[in-house]
């Protein structure tokens, strides 16, 4: 058990740096008004009219970067931060957000398969660490029990590889319209880069992090013996 704590101790430090860094990076952006005076909600609803997608709505919803799309709902969720905001960081959230929404409408093949495993995921979240610790306990009597723990681990990891170039995706759209469509100075543009980097970082971090751990369980199941 000591080696799970350690992997899950150097990804805890990792997530940290990369969150605390993204949260520097928006604070910073979110302090430099867009020339063009588009506010986050503007943005969106421009972006979504460009790419001809009209029945999907731009809504606030409270919190700190809790910018999101509901492909069940067809609504762009942005954070109060957003929504309003006329800034280098509102842009670039609200133009990947709508980039979900893009995917969503071409039936983006990666989005289609993280939608598909969703519901198996949040069944396997529900008991996978539970199994997981029995199975530790157990793997000499009853190893079996082990291996199904880690084949639930799995999907959860196969979920965060998949979430990768959905998210990376989104951003390349997102990018794409705002140089297109000149939506920003050549400053704001960069700005509106580096605040997506980082956030797809955090995604790279938590993908590493779970492929690290399943290969942990992984090894204590097969040198049972």
């Amino acid at each position: 058990m000591i080696g799970i704590y350690l992997i899950g101790g150097l990804i805890t430090l990792v997530s940290l740096f990369v969150s605390n860094r993204l949260k520097n990076k928006f604070k910073k952006y979110s302090q430099t008004p867009l020339s063009g005076g588009f506010s986050g909600k503007e943005i969106a609803e421009k972006m979504l009219a460009d790419h001809g997608i009209y029945d999907v709505k731009v809504i606030s919803v409270s919190g700190m970067l809790t910018d999101h799309y509901n492909p069940l709902k067809k609504t762009v969720n942005l954070s109060e931060g957003v929504y309003n905001q006329r800034n280098a960081a509102a842009m670039a959230v609200s133009a990947h957000e709508c980039g979900h929404a893009i995917q969503h409408a071409n039936s983006y093949a990666w989005l289609k398969m993280r939608s598909a495993i969703v519901p198996v995921v949040q069944f396997s979240s529900r008991f996978v660490q539970w199994i997981l610790i029995a199975g530790i306990l157990l793997v000499n009597s009853f190893p079996q029990l082990l291996l199904a723990g880690v084949i639930l681990f799995a999907l959860t990891t196969i979920f965060s590889i998949v979430t990768l170039p959905v998210e990376f995706d989104a951003s390349k759209r997102a990018l794409a319209w705002i140089k297109q469509r000149n939506m920003a100075s050549p400053e704001e543009y960069a700005m509106s880069k580096d605040a997506l980097k980082w956030a797809a970082l955090t995604y790279v971090v938590a993908a590493i992090g779970s492929i690290a751990t399943l290969l942990y369980y992984l090894s204590i199941y097969l040198n049972r013996r």
